[in-house]
């Protein structure tokens, strides 16, 4: 347990296991810097709210009758428009996904500068990086915000096998590692289209294995978790069917019923490769969807599972070489209580370890604008100038460029220039807040405990406000957490 009347340990709260402090804050949470981490767990996570955000559902089923009325036109063009046509349709999605991502990113930003309860939503954005969908695949780009929303922000205070089946079975998944096309090769579609020739219908007679390998090596156990090739290929046909309705868009299946409703999860069980699977020693009867998901459950409540994840939870919180003895309380809560994720967080918090290496992480750049934003009240202006900021310091909003997600050690953020972009931005921004915030008063107040000597005379000798402020804001006590 941490003591109460704790400096340094209120810093440690605020700024390693939430966003950073903001004025004031820090006398509150010193009164109970642990107690003040727990309160925040209490519920569940609220409801992100914001102009245009909208079920992924929802912007799936325009994508659709988009996709549909751009086939129509491609039937009906003549043969000298064919550039044209491809043009036009390269072109539409991205502008029906753009204004929804923007949106989502927007609320996402507005949520970490605002929220009473940033350590949960630490947590929110620990879990996204951990199923990392990208931006970068179009397909994505309309929906990764709304699967934060929708799969992961309900169950942040709940049981990891609930987080995991909402996210393996959430669209964006579905669509980022391409599972919605993953056919058996004995299932009723299989046989369909050898009949009538593989390339009709643009279908391939292929297991997918991307969503497969990704949850065994990335979500689950771990790279080095035990499994095996042939337990990836088996799982992947344990899954295939899983995907979205109204995705297959082709008449020809119509009587075969695969196309559910549109934008949701959907279980197409013409595709599913039928019989029984035996994973990591394990057999599995067939049962339609209900296969894949007695798989995930399993999966969710391994040893090795419990040790990878609580790993990279301590890693992210605590230290990029975590501590091993924190590390075999969180399994071991997770253990115990069957994958309860409060639990496990509860079992990081008890630890000593987790309070005793003050400084330990480098912001990454998301962490950087957030505490920043945090620190001196700054409020968001337009949509698209406010989030430009992420990508001036390298980590746009929910693009990490791949499965593995964002990168979460200090090597990976603290090179020399990425270090001066950030001075460059905290200057940018300190230009434009001149004497409206006083460096002097407010550093004491953001850095607590941490705050040095070196860096208080800096301040204090500043020849402006808006120096001192660019000082502050650039500060080691301040780029770390």
């Amino acid at each position: 347990m941490i003591p109460t009347q704790n400096p340094l340990a209120a810093v440690i709260a605020a700024n390693r296991f939430g966003l950073g402090a903001r004025p004031g804050e820090l006398p509150v949470i010193e009164k109970g810097p642990e107690a003040w981490l727990s309160r925040q767990l209490t519920g569940r996570a609220p409801v992100l709210t914001g102009e245009g955000l909208k079920p992924s559902s929802e912007t799936l089923k325009q994508a659709i009758a988009l996709r549909d009325e751009m086939a129509e036109a491609r039937r009906d063009r003549k043969d000298g428009d064919e550039d044209a046509a491809k043009i036009r349709t390269a072109l539409k999605l991205p502008a029906l996904y753009r204004p929804v991502y923007i949106d989502e990113a927007y609320a996402r930003f507005s949520q970490a500068i605002s929220t009473d309860r940033p350590f949960l939503e630490r947590l929110t954005q620990f879990w996204s990086n951990h199923f990392a969908v990208s931006i970068d695949k179009i397909v994505v780009l309309g929906i990764a915000g709304a699967m934060e929303r929708e799969a992961i922000r309900p169950h942040v205070t709940g049981h990891f096998p609930d987080l995991l089946l909402a996210v393996e079975k959430h669209p964006a998944m579905l669509l980022y590692l391409d599972n919605q096309a993953s056919i058996g090769p004995n299932s009723r579609a299989a046989s369909f289209l050898k009949r009538r020739g593989n390339a009709q219908g643009g279908r391939k007679l292929d297991i997918n294995e991307n969503l497969a390998r990704e949850i065994l090596e990335l979500h689950t156990l771990g790279v080095d978790g035990g499994y095996t090739q042939a337990d990836v290929t088996t799982f992947a046909k344990a899954i295939t069917g899983w995907s979205i309705g109204g995705e297959a868009g082709n008449r020809r299946f119509a009587k075969l019923g695969m196309n559910g409703p549109p934008g949701e999860f959907f279980f197409r069980e013409v595709f599913h490769e039928p019989g029984a699977k035996k994973l990591l020693g394990k057999s599995y009867d067939e049962d339609g969807v209900r296969q894949g998901e007695a798989i995930l459950k399993d999966l969710a409540q391994r040893r090795e599972t419990a040790h990878h994840v609580s790993t990279k939870l301590a890693r992210h919180f605590i230290a990029d070489d975590p501590p091993v003895a924190v590390v075999d309380r969180m399994t071991r809560a997770w253990l115990d209580s069957h994958g309860n994720l409060p639990k496990v967080y509860a079992a990081m918090l008890e630890s000593p370890e987790a309070w005793s290496q003050p400084m330990a992480k480098f912001k990454t750049p998301a962490d950087y604008i957030y505490s920043s934003y945090r620190a001196l009240g700054v409020p968001l202006t337009e949509k698209r100038r406010s989030l430009a900021a992420f990508e001036v310091l390298g980590q746009r909003n929910l693009q990490p460029g791949s499965p593995a997600g964002w990168p979460d050690t200090s090597a990976d953020w603290d090179g020399s220039s990425a270090l001066l972009k950030r001075i460059a931005w905290a200057d940018a921004a300190a230009q434009r807040l001149g004497s409206t915030r006083n460096a002097r008063e407010l550093a004491p107040q953001l850095l607590g405990a941490t705050l040095s000597d070196d860096t208080a005379k800096a301040i204090g000798r500043a020849e402006s406000a808006s120096q001192a402020l660019t000082l502050l804001l650039s500060a080691p006590e301040f780029m770390r957490r």
